[in-house]
């Protein structure tokens, strides 16, 4: 049986990739969650007055592919110290954020923030946000899977935006 996860991370265009190449991923949806204003249009949202974080809902198989693995791949596509946007997105709307749709989800959240905060990748606390998941309104057509539609644009946009170098350093280097 299907399930929901709801992540923001920035700009929505460079977090439906990293979800989308998966077995178990039925749907990886770009829109808005989080606000006060129903059916919110872009340009509401990036007005910053909506209340609305960009973001994307994904629908997943949980037998296939656990909610586990979606928390490890978010966590690798952000700042987590970092709560007034990401990146080059600056701005209530770009912050991250983990949406939960349950309680095993909110605890899963909550245990995977701590040992991430804990484990000594980061040089200030990991604050990323998790809270109850609310109303999300997909984004317009031409937002969605935006990687695949649009992939030079995209390319130079992700290029440009900072993300890459700092997961780079946060991670792979890391790591090896």
């Amino acid at each position: 049986m299907s399930e929901k996860a709801t992540f923001a991370g920035g700009c929505f265009w460079c977090m439906v990739k990293p979800f989308d190449q998966f077995d178990g991923i039925e749907s990886v949806v770009s829109g808005y969650t989080g606000g006060h204003l129903a059916n919110p249009s872009y340009e509401q949202v990036k007005s910053g007055h909506s209340g609305h974080l960009e973001a994307v809902e994904i629908t997943f198989d949980p037998s296939v592919f656990p909610y586990e693995q979606l928390l490890e791949i978010f966590w690798q596509q952000i700042d987590p110290t970092d709560n007034d946007g990401q990146f080059q997105d600056r701005g209530a709307s770009y912050r991250p954020a983990i949406f939960v749709h349950n309680e095993k989800q909110r605890e899963l959240a909550l245990a995977s923030r701590k040992q991430l905060d804990e484990s000594g990748r980061f040089d200030k606390p990991v604050i990323t946000e998790i809270q109850p998941a609310e109303p999300f309104y997909p984004a317009e057509d031409y937002h969605q899977d935006f990687y695949m539609k649009n992939p030079e644009h995209y390319a130079q946009d992700r290029a440009e935006s900072g993300r890459d170098e700092f997961l780079d350093s946060a991670w792979k280097k890391a790591d090896a």
